[in-house]
């Protein structure tokens, strides 16, 4: 459930609150506010896994680079162990 939607059933709940009983009031109100509560602390922990995965996801994009380039260096290493010339380095 979004933010807005959340928002908006929470209000229509204390709206309709008026019509019950005082004493049950307070109970819905503090669980509105309870809920309120928990619902920003469920974004705020969403949001901290989003960052998490967005930095996994880029930290293993670096990690299959450094792979892709030890595999080309090892290859290169390997036909100069046997050798054949060094491939011209575009460096």
């Amino acid at each position: 459930m979004d933010d807005a939607k959340f928002e908006k059933k929470l209000e229509e709940i204390l709206h309709h609150n008026a019509s019950v009983p005082p004493q049950q009031q307070e109970k819905i109100i503090n669980l509105a506010r309870k809920s309120r509560q928990h619902h920003d602390q469920l974004q705020r922990k969403l949001n901290t896994l989003q960052q998490s995965l967005d930095y996994l996801r880029l930290s293993i994009k670096y990690l299959i680079f450094d792979l892709e380039a030890t595999r080309r260096e090892n290859a290169d290493l390997r036909k100069r162990l046997h050798g054949e010339p060094p491939p011209d380095s575009d460096f």
